[in-house]
């Protein structure tokens, strides 16, 4: 009796996880779908044009249509491409993509996963993606989705870095690496934030987030201009909506990210607004980070590529050990 009482529990909570994954992936879908909308929407805005406005009311439903096409035109391989590799590049691309997700506390209960190495695990994982993104690029065999893939693979690994030097400063200052547990130690008004005291780390975290998420000014990768498409320019259908879907994905866990570990994740900026819940907080920080990457996208050109190499590696990178430096300084007098 005990043993099927155990099964039978082991059961319930695997289709309790079945169905909360079930739950995330349709939010970051309908994010990713409306995501796309509101980007074309406020470029549009800001470019004096007016946008999506054909397809449903106010055009909401222009995205959807576009995700129907793309999952209904034809799978194309190319003759000479790996075709094992060719396949497998978008699905590991995205299901990191994904996963990390889950490790995102959007409240101080809303979480999917309460792990004590959230940060480690994030970092852990989205780094798996370079390699679905270099893998699509080669098994294509063609010049310029090589070109793109290895573009992409100096660009993601080499900002990996100052990206990672970067949260350690708030990891010093709270002691834990659980993304829970920081957001609440930002608890009591935004002079708690750890935006404030890491400043720099911040600042750092950001723009190294923008050339990971592979947007502009740093979307050397695809650089329609110069290689066509890059990695995915073979790519066609569903495959080529599992690269998209990945990027915006991306975004979803990257605002996600910035708002909990500096902007104080679902606390109010002042105390004697905690009445409000805390999920529209964290909507509210969260959607600023969106629409700050949707307009780096309407006003800043591409750099090149030495421009973008050069950036991580001589400032950014600098600035990550400095901010590191500063912060053990602070500690050690503050203790």
């Amino acid at each position: 009796m005990p043993d099927l009482l155990q099964q039978q529990l082991t059961w319930m909570n695997f289709a309790i996880f079945f169905a909360w994954g079930v739950v995330l992936l349709l939010v970051v879908l309908g994010f990713v779908t409306y995501a796309i909308y509101f980007e074309r929407k406020v470029i549009g805005w800001m470019q004096l044009r007016i946008g999506p406005n054909r397809v449903g009311p106010l055009g909401l439903l222009q995205s959807v249509a576009d995700v129907f096409k793309l999952l209904i035109k034809e799978d194309t391989i190319p003759r000479k491409a790996e075709r094992e590799l060719f396949i497998l590049a978008p699905v590991i691309t995205f299901i990191p993509a994904f996963t990390v997700v889950a490790a995102i506390p959007f409240t101080d209960r809303l979480i999917s996963s309460d792990l004590n190495v959230g940060v480690l695990f994030y970092v852990a994982l989205s780094g798996i993606s370079t390699i679905g993104i270099v893998l699509g690029g080669w098994a294509s065999n063609n010049k310029y989705a090589l070109l793109g893939g290895m573009r992409s693979a100096a660009q993601m690994i080499s900002y990996e870095i100052p990206l990672v030097i970067s949260v350690v400063g708030t990891v010093m200052m709270t002691g834990s690496m659980n993304l829970r547990t920081i957001a609440d130690l930002q608890a009591g008004g935004f002079w708690h934030w750890n935006f404030l005291p890491q400043i720099i780390g911040f600042c750092v975290f950001v723009i190294a987030a923008v050339s990971e998420l592979n947007r502009t000014p740093f979307d050397l990768p695809e650089a329609e201009s110069e290689l066509v498409a890059g990695y995915h320019v073979e790519y066609s259908g569903f495959r080529f909506a599992f690269f998209m879907l990945s990027e915006y994905v991306y975004v979803f866990a990257i605002a996600g990210l910035t708002t909990t570990l500096f902007l104080g994740g679902w606390h109010a900026p002042f105390p004697f607004l905690d009445f409000i819940p805390g999920i529209i907080w964290f909507l509210l920080k969260f959607s600023s980070i969106v629409f700050f990457l949707f307009w780096l996208r309407a006003t800043l050109p591409r750099v090149r590529v030495d421009q973008l190499m050069g950036l991580g590696w001589k400032v950014l990178l600098p600035l990550s050990l400095i901010n590191i430096f500063v912060t053990a300084i602070y500690m050690a007098i503050a203790m």
